[in-house]
């Protein structure tokens, strides 16, 4: 038999102590920043992720969490989702996902964390560059197949889906309810792109047991619950605002861990 042959199936690997309590404490704490401010937790949570586990299995457990946390959310705040939108979103998000699954893309640490850090500069461009509004049908499905597509590349694309609800009328409760309505379908196709070759074993990686996920994404659910209650507590000024600053912040340590990386040759 070969090594990967001897291995377990990847819902029986152990995973240590630290490992487990550092997964799900991520899990939570990004959950409910995800609940406040619609697309930072998840950008943190990749790179928490990354950071314990191997490329692949970062990117599927990232999108078990994340399809669980935006579905939830999307679920608490469904009255305020515009369908229209996630419609459009969802039929580009099939397109993109079919596109890199053909193309057989995986991206290395050093290349995964450089993206990390390179999108959250998108919160940056000026307005009136891109005069982009989600709740047009083209533009809808535009956001639909670059966002997954860069979801696909770099783990994470909130920033990019951001520009398209920027110049949009839309309350704060609705563009949060929206974004995690279309980020389900853009997890769902990170979950298929490549959990589906470690499933079948052509990869070598080490998911995380299904009990940790047990805990994860309860856990999950929780933080995207108190996330909320942070929520109704803002102004729709500080809700922009802060989102631009902390997804920044994070974006520059990203930066630092691929210089770092690429410096040592991983």
């Amino acid at each position: 038999m070969t090594a990967l042959e001897d291995r377990p199936p990847f819902w029986r690997l152990p995973v240590t102590l630290p490992t487990a309590i550092f997964i799900l404490a991520a899990a939570f704490l990004t959950a409910t920043l995800s609940g406040v401010f619609g697309m930072a937790g998840g950008l943190v949570l990749m790179g928490a992720l990354a950071l314990v586990l191997p490329v692949s299995a970062a990117f599927v457990t990232h999108g078990i969490l994340q399809l669980v946390a935006n579905g939830w959310r999307a679920l608490l705040h469904r009255r305020h989702v515009r369908w229209d939108i996630v419609g459009w979103y969802a039929l580009a998000s099939l397109i993109a996902g079919v596109l890199v699954s053909l193309a057989a893309f995986t991206p290395s640490k050093p290349f995964l964390f450089l993206m990390l850090g390179l999108v959250p500069w998108l919160t940056w461009l000026p307005a009136g560059w891109l005069k982009l509004d989600a709740a047009r049908p083209h533009q809808a499905f535009a956001s639909g197949f670059l966002v997954t597509g860069l979801n696909l590349m770099a783990g994470v694309a909130g920033p990019l889906l951001d520009i398209f609800f920027v110049r949009t009328e839309l309350t704060r409760h609705a563009i949060v309810a929206t974004k995690a309505a279309t980020q389900v379908f853009a997890h769902l196709a990170k979950i298929i792109v490549y959990g589906a070759p470690l499933l079948v074993g052509a990869r070598d990686a080490d998911m995380p047991p299904l009990w940790l996920f047990a805990l994860a994404i309860p856990l999950s659910m929780a933080g995207t619950w108190c996330g909320g209650l942070i929520l109704e507590r803002m102004s729709d000024v500080n809700f922009k605002r802060w989102t631009r600053w902390i997804v920044t912040a994070v974006g520059v340590l990203y930066l630092i861990q691929a210089a770092q990386l690429l410096m040592a040759g991983s």
